[in-house]
């Protein structure tokens, strides 16, 4: 499955920005490199972007950048983890996930057991897939320890987790971004997310 694109000049035309504009938010990391793609085209070698991950970027940081520098806009979309834990008690008291996750996925767990950042991202990506009723409980299983298994490898790298089933057979993969890629006939794609996203999401509701 190959990700929409978007080209530089439509970018900077849609958004209202300026090259220097585009590349500076680059230097200060706000915008991370492999969303920059070199391609060849029939003028040249043109510099495409994920459009759907680019454009929501924009976005946050023109609605952020008047309240924010950058460098504190630049903490605050990183795909590395910050160094956060949480009690369970007080991840059932925010709400943070929904009480059915964490029945479910962590019902033997003390209330003053102690969650990592990485660990809450694990629970935040579950819960969104199975708020979004696209998912079973069996299948969460199977997501959290793909996570579990996989994400470390990642190492701060921007990746997507694709969710795919065929003949009610489902499965799970981690994908560095941007990646383009295709299946057999037959499979059906159920979710494709952005962990970058779902870390900044899940960021916001800790602050």
């Amino acid at each position: 499955m190959e990700r929409d694109l978007i080209s530089k000049k439509e970018l900077l035309d849609e958004k209202g920005i300026s090259y220097g504009q585009l590349y500076r938010w680059k230097r200060k990391q706000l915008i991370p490199e492999e969303w920059f793609i070199r391609k060849s085209t029939f003028t040249g070698q043109e510099t495409f972007f994920p459009k759907d991950l680019i454009l929501a970027r924009i976005d946050k940081i023109m609605n952020m950048k008047d309240d924010l520098s950058l460098d504190e806009l630049a903490g605050k979309l990183s795909p590395l983890l910050p160094d956060y834990e949480m009690r369970k008690i007080d991840l059932m008291k925010r709400n943070i996930v929904s009480s059915v996750v964490l029945q479910r996925f962590a019902s033997g767990d003390s209330d003053k057991v102690v969650y990592s950042f990485e660990f809450l991202l694990y629970f935040y990506v579950v819960d969104k897939l199975l708020q979004a009723g696209e998912m079973s409980m069996e299948e969460g299983e199977q997501l959290l320890q793909t996570m579990r298994e996989h994400f470390p490898k990642f190492n701060g790298k921007p990746c997507d987790l694709v969710f795919i089933r065929k003949m009610g057979v489902s499965s799970f993969a981690l994908i560095s971004v941007p990646a383009e890629f295709y299946f057999e006939s037959g499979v059906k794609l159920i979710a494709r997310l952005s962990v970058t996203e779902c870390i900044e999401q899940l960021k916001g509701k800790l602050v």
